[in-house]
């Protein structure tokens, strides 16, 4: 008898949110240690190089990791379909890598890094090894190797951990004992926005490393006719992701230039991206659902009550996302101290950011229509909204309000995006989403969230109790509106 495919899809989302759930804590902690060693301006450089990464990446792709997944399940030889994409990716990587590291130090004196080209080869080799192995990942998640995808995703994320402990905390005294070490080629005297950098290049090297046994398996070969019909449904996903890349990111650019008179904008990136990083842990949770979730839905796309099952899911994760919010808010008064005290004047965009989150997780649920229904091109115009409105709000309320205009700009450009996506789905790829009872669990966790703030001040142990009371009401609220009882909670 085979297994529940809500229990097929929890189990992998499980395994594969491990090495998730893994890096996202690791990087958890080194928050306080990149708050408290770096300054707000170091980390708001690291910010700014790590936007240029997320947005290329997208470019370098080429949208072939969903395209994989698309042809691997309807075309006769899987094996074809990922050899294609390993060609086309590795080609284009090989080329970025050559002319960024040609160009490195004119790069790094034009954005106002002289004297640190070395960051740009470490961009260049990032870019080439994470796109090379997205694709060699996606043919893990193809293959249901969901342990093995966790098992090299971690010593990829161990190793990077290791590199950033010995830098910032055995190579500084290194390098003031040798002061003519070849190392200060790599890096700088002292711990900045150099060290972050060079820990994730080598522990890209290492993820390389690791997956030379299945790159020496693969029978590259090229076929034209296959590579055409694949970039023709790849390329419109990678048009469409651009624009959600550069909307998840601009931001970060805009600082530079839209940053209010007098501030200096680097810090107040440093300091918008600590709040981010408290809000990323509903990142954590969307990341772990979309690895397992893409795949299975477009394995479940021709059975029958599939769009019920669809909308089913939807409701669980926006129950389940609305838990994550109410648990990170109502314990923010222990939370704040994970980000150092120049950092915290930051906090108060964690809210606005985890709703961002949850919309932003909404709308994977919801954009999948256009991805089974293989009307990639549309998506083009709804992130390209979304993009319209982060740029509008942050070049008229940036420089007012700074990092706050950078948040909201995250919400309005979400939730734009996911009305787009309802309406469109609605005419191409009806699915019976209950709305009245998705909304119906958003409105529940806000209106406990409005309930914490209205709480006089007290001492913390007691208002760390009642907040957890009403998390307990949110739990019980879901069990009832959904009609789960405990023993169906067994999987």
């Amino acid at each position: 008898m085979s297994a529940h495919p809500l229990k097929v899809l929890a189990g992998e989302t499980a395994i594969y949110g491990l090495s998730t759930i893994l890096a996202r804590i690791i990087n958890f902690l080194f928050i306080p240690i990149y708050t408290r060693i770096l300054s707000t301006s170091s980390f708001g450089t690291y910010t700014e190089f790590s936007a240029f990464i997320g947005m290329l990446l997208v470019l370098l792709t080429l949208g072939l990791e969903t395209g994989c997944f698309r042809f691997a399940n309807t075309h006769d030889s899987p094996k074809a379909v990922f050899s294609n994409a390993l060609l086309t990716v590795s080609i284009l990587s090989v080329f970025a890598f050559t002319v960024l590291t040609i160009l490195a130090e004119p790069i790094s004196t034009q954005m106002g890094y002289k004297g640190y080209p070395e960051v740009i080869v470490y961009i260049a080799s990032i870019l080439a090894i994470d796109s090379f192995t997205a694709i060699l990942f996606a043919k893990l998640r193809f293959e249901h190797k969901a342990v093995k995808f966790a098992v090299l995703k971690s010593i990829k994320i161990f190793s990077e951990t290791a590199f950033n402990v010995i830098l910032f905390f055995v190579v500084p005294a290194y390098l003031s004992s040798h002061p003519q070490t070849l190392l200060l080629n790599f890096i700088s005297a002292k711990p900045d926005f150099t060290y972050i950098l060079f820990a994730t290049f080598l522990s890209g090297i290492v993820s390389l490393i690791i997956f030379i046994p299945d790159i020496l398996k693969v029978r590259f070969a090229f076929n034209k006719q296959l590579w055409k019909i694949m970039m023709l449904y790849s390329l419109p996903l990678m048009v469409a992701q651009l624009p959600g890349a550069v909307n998840e990111s601009i931001d970060r650019l805009m600082f530079r230039f839209f940053s209010p008179e007098g501030s200096i904008w680097r810090s107040d990136l440093g300091i918008f991206q600590a709040g981010v990083k408290i809000a990323t842990l509903m990142m954590l949770c969307v990341q772990m659902f979309r690895f397992a979730a893409e795949p299975f839905f477009f394995s479940r796309a021709k059975e029958e009550g599939s769009k019920d099952l669809y909308a089913s899911i939807m409701e669980h994760f926006t129950a389940f996302s609305m838990l994550v919010f109410l648990g990170i808010m109502l314990y923010m008064d222990i939370l704040e101290y994970i980000v150092g005290s120049d950092f915290r004047a930051g906090m108060d965009i964690v809210p606005i950011m985890l709703m961002a989150y949850v919309i932003l997780g909404m709308n994977f649920n919801v954009s999948m229509w256009y991805k089974l229904s293989g009307k990639t091109n549309i998506a083009i115009y709804i992130t390209l909204a979304g993009l319209l409105a982060t740029l509008a709000i942050n070049i008229v309320f940036m420089p007012l309000y700074s990092y706050h205009a950078a948040a909201w700009g995250h919400f309005v450009s979400y939730s734009i995006m996911l009305i787009f996506s309802v309406i469109l789905g609605n005419k191409y790829y009806p699915i019976p989403y209950n709305w009245k009872k998705i909304l119906g669990f958003v409105a529940l966790g806000l209106t406990l969230y409005a309930v914490s703030l209205l709480i006089p001040q007290m001492n913390l142990i007691l208002k760390l109790g009642i907040h957890t009371v009403l998390i307990f009401i949110y739990i019980i609220a879901y069990l009832h509106i959904e009609k789960i009882t405990i023993w169906k909670l067994k999987f």
